[in-house]
């Protein structure tokens, strides 16, 4: 088995935000049909988890999901709207190892607008608030960049840089898993702007880790302008999606769900070395969707690494003499 074997895991559809780019909450799953431990058991052995939803704090019995990932993962990121503190905090306090990654749409007012939660902004504040004072390392803000926000996507960098927190990004997709076929970016020169000056800070940082988010946020703007993704999509190879049925599925990208299998009804090692499994790997292969999210595109990282730390090198100098990011392909 393979030790970079990584997964999302989709514990339910319910959500308590209803944000303009993502239709989950209007196809909820019911409590009763969702996975429980006993499907989560046969899960192997991760080299990462992100548990998602909806959202997953909506699950009444997230500790003990949370405790049985954590022996069956080497590290958790939970993606969380933020809206429940206590929830979280508690949580927390019994695994303080995990990662905690609250969605921040902008600043107050852009971020309440799109994801219609009251006071929204200000439970992810004193949420993060929270965790941090309780020293908690691993959390941060993720952010979906629009029309709507752009012009909060620096204000929001900033805020996390000063607050120590992480800040990672992606942008609109269509697919089954956001029952969205029709977001779209109508003014790609600014939201493209908005990340170019983003990159120019990432590669100004003395991490590595944020000179590869760089990378990370060019390979947006070339998303967004509709060209071949720089890196192969692999998923379904050690990537996978769990959803709240019980399917496993090489991605959450595609128009169409395609499942690999149940593990319901099948033990992981049927699902995954089934020949479904290779029908599966083959559509992703053959997709032309040229997706660029960070479930996707981080482990193609590591596995071609060459071509983005050639990137880095020669826009970390371009950078230093005072040239332009360079944007090819």
């Amino acid at each position: 088995m393979s030790q970079k074997l990584h997964a999302s895991i989709i514990l339910t559809y319910r959500c308590n935000a209803k944000c303009n780019m993502c239709s989950v909450w209007q196809h909820p799953t019911s409590p009763s049909e969702e996975i429980g431990l006993d499907v989560i058991d046969k899960l192997p052995y991760m080299f990462f988890a992100n548990i998602t939803g909806g959202e997953p704090f909506v699950r009444k019995d997230i500790v003990e999901i949370v405790a049985l990932l954590n022996k069956k993962s080497k590290r958790i990121v939970i993606s969380t709207n933020g809206y429940f503190t206590d929830k979280i905090i508690d949580l927390v306090k019994k695994f303080p190892d995990i990662g905690i990654r609250i969605s921040a749409e902008g600043l107050p007012k852009t971020n309440d607008e799109i994801r219609k939660i009251p006071d929204g902004y200000d439970r992810i504040l004193r949420t993060l608030l929270e965790l941090r004072s309780m020293g908690i390392k691993d959390i941060g803000f993720g952010m979906t960049v629009q029309d709507l926000n752009y012009h909060d996507l620096l204000p929001l960098y900033k805020l996390a840089q000063g607050l120590g927190y992480e800040f990672a990004t992606s942008t609109l997709h269509n697919s089954h898993y956001f029952h969205k076929w029709d977001n779209k970016i109508d003014d790609k020169k600014s939201v493209c702007a908005a990340f170019n000056e983003l990159i120019k800070l990432f590669l100004k940082s003395k991490r590595p880790k944020d000179w590869f988010r760089a990378y990370f946020n060019y390979g947006l703007i070339n998303y967004i302008n509709g060209n071949e993704r720089f890196l192969p999509c692999e998923m379904g190879q050690d990537g996978f999606f769990l959803d709240p049925w019980g399917d496993i599925l090489a991605c959450n990208g595609m128009d169409v769900k395609m499942p690999m299998g149940n593990l319901k009804k099948q033990t992981w090692d049927e699902i995954w070395n089934s020949e479904r499994a290779k029908e599966v790997r083959q559509a992703v292969k053959n997709c032309k969707k040229n997706c660029w999210m960070v479930g996707s595109v981080a482990p193609a990282i590591w596995h071609h690494p060459v071509k983005p730390s050639l990137w880095v090198l020669k826009n970390k100098i371009r950078q230093i003499f005072g040239l332009k990011i360079e944007h090819k392909n």
